[in-house]
C-alpha cells in the first residue's frame, strides 16, 4: 500500500488505541495508529520525579485487579504488582491515631452503596444525589468521593449508570508506574504522534482521515478519543453524525487532578493512610500518605473544585493543599511539603478531562456510543464500556472489540 494508505487508522494512542493497534498488528493487518500528542498513553502517563521516582499523573490504580487484564500485562512485562489494600479501605489514620467518627461515615457510605445496589433497571434513572439521607452530617463527605471517582457532584451523575458500574474490590498497583505498563505495550506499533486528527470523511468509498500532516486513506477507522473532543467537534465526521455527538454530550468527562507532594519526616506518618481536608463539604481533597511507603503525599482532587483550582492558574492545588493539610497538622506542617508532580487534565487540549461519567437519564449512550457506522467506522475508549467505563482496562476491553470487528470486516472484503 502507498505510504498514505492502510487497512485500518485507529485514531487516538491512550490504552484503548494501543490494545486495538496491538489486536490488529498481531492478526497481520496493515494499520497506523495516529496521536495528536508526542507520546503514545493519552490519559495513562507515568513522569519521573526529580528523585526519579515514577508518578502516575493519570490511571494509577489496577481496579478490579483479579481480573483486570492490564496487570496480566504488566506481569509478562517484569513489573512489580503492589498488593497492598488501598487507603479507601483501610481504617488507619496517618498519625496512627483512632479516628472514631470514620465508623460513621463508614456506615454512612455503606447505606449509601446499599441505595445504589438496589437499584433496578426499570426505575426511573434519577440524580444519584437522590439516595442522599435528607440532612445527614456526611452527605457533603459522600459528594466529596463522587468528584473523586466520577469526577463530578452525585446531583450530575446517572444513578443507573453507577448501578451497571463492575467492581471486584481489588484494587493494586504497579510499582513502576501504570502508564508505563500502557506504552510499552505499544512498543513496535506504527505510530504518528503530533498527528492531530481533524476530520474523518466517509464521502467516499474508502475513509479519508484528514490530519495536520495530510489525509490518510483507510478501508476501516477505529476511533477512540475522548467524549470531550468528540461532543465538543460535530463536524469531525464527514457527513455529521449528530447521534455521536449527542450520545459523547451525554457522557461527559469528569475532573480528577492529582498533585504530588514531597513530605518531610514522613516517618512521622503511617504508609498508606489517608486524611480529608475536612469531612463536612464538597469542596474538599484526599490526602494518601505515603504510596508505597515513599515519603510523599498523593492528594486528590475532583469535579468543581478541580476545575475552579485549574483556573485559578499556577500554584492554586498547592495552596489549597497547604491549607488543608495545616488545619490537620498545624502550622509547622507548610515547611514540610513541596510540590513534586501535577497536571491540569481538564486543561489538557487532548483529553479536556480524566474519564467519563453519564448524566442523569443518559446510561445507555455508551452502548450509543460504541455502535458501529456503516461497519467500517468503529468506536472504543473507556465511555464505551457499560461496566467498567472510566478505567484504563475499560478502555483496552473496548478497544480489543472494535478491533476484532474490523479484522472480521478486512477478512470478508479482502
Amino acid at each position: 500500500m502507498a505510504v498514505n494508505d492502510f487497512e485500518v487508522v485507529v485514531v487516538g494512542a491512550g490504552a484503548a488505541g494501543i490494545a486495538a493497534a496491538r489486536k490488529l498488528k498481531d492478526a497481520g493487518v496493515d494499520t497506523l495508529l495516529v496521536e495528536a500528542r508526542d507520546r503514545i498513553g493519552g490519559r495513562a502517563w507515568t513522569v519521573d520525579a526529580v528523585s526519579g521516582v515514577p508518578l502516575d499523573l493519570g490511571c494509577g490504580w489496577l481496579h478490579s485487579a483479579d481480573h483486570n487484564p492490564w496487570r496480566e500485562i504488566a506481569e509478562a512485562q517484569g513489573r512489580t504488582i503492589d498488593r497492598t489494600p488501598p487507603p479507601w479501605a483501610r481504617a488507619v489514620s496517618p498519625t496512627g491515631a483512632a479516628v472514631p467518627e470514620m465508623a460513621a461515615y463508614g456506615e454512612a457510605i455503606g447505606a449509601f452503596r446499599g441505595k445504589l445496589a438496589d437499584f433496578s433497571e426499570g426505575e426511573a434513572d434519577v440524580p444519584a444525589s437522590a439516595f442522599l439521607e435528607p440532612g445527614s452530617r456526611w452527605n457533603g463527605m459522600l459528594g466529596a468521593v463522587s468528584t473523586f471517582f466520577s469526577g463530578a457532584e452525585l446531583d450530575r451523575v446517572s444513578t443507573r449508570d453507577l448501578a451497571r458500574y463492575d467492581d471486584t474490590g481489588i484494587n493494586w498497583r504497579v510499582v513502576e508506574g501504570y502508564g508505563r505498563v500502557v506504552v510499552e505495550s505499544g512498543a513496535g506499533l506504527d505510530v504518528r504522534l503530533s498527528c492531530p486528527v481533524q476530520r474523518v470523511d466517509r464521502r467516499g468509498k474508502r475513509l479519508r482521515v484528514d490530519t495536520a500532516d495530510g489525509p490518510i486513506s483507510a478501508d476501516t477507522v477505529i476511533v477512540t478519543l475522548p467524549t470531550s473532543l468528540l461532543a465538543a467537534s460535530p463536524d469531525f465526521f464527514m457527513p455529521p453524525l449528530p447521534d455521536k455527538t449527542e450520545a459523547a454530550a451525554g457522557l461527559p468527562l469528569g475532573l480528577a487532578d492529582k498533585l504530588f507532594l514531597s513530605l518531610d519526616h514522613a516517618e512521622d506518618f503511617e504508609s498508606e493512610s489517608r486524611a480529608f481536608g475536612h469531612t463536612d463539604r464538597v469542596a474538599t481533597a484526599a490526602y494518601h500518605f505515603r504510596p508505597f511507603g515513599r515519603p510523599h503525599i498523593e492528594a486528590y482532587f475532583g469535579g468543581t473544585l478541580a476545575a475552579d483550582l485549574e483556573r485559578a492558574g499556577a500554584g492554586a492545588f498547592f495552596d489549597f493543599a497547604v491549607a488543608e493539610l495545616v488545619g490537620l497538622f498545624g502550622e509547622g506542617f507548610r515547611a514540610r511539603v513541596e510540590q513534586i508532580g501535577l497536571h491540569a487534565w481538564a486543561a489538557d487540549p487532548f483529553a479536556r478531562g480524566s474519564y467519563s461519567y453519564a448524566l442523569p437519564g443518559r446510561a445507555d449512550e455508551r452502548t450509543r456510543l460504541a455502535d458501529p457506522v456503516e461497519n467500517r467506522l468503529f468506536f472504543a475508549g473507556e465511555a464505551c464500556s457499560t461496566a467498567d467505563y472510566s478505567t484504563a482496562h475499560g478502555a483496552l476491553l473496548t478497544g480489543k472489540a472494535a478491533a476484532e470487528r474490523a479484522i472480521t470486516r478486512v477478512r470478508l472484503t479482502t
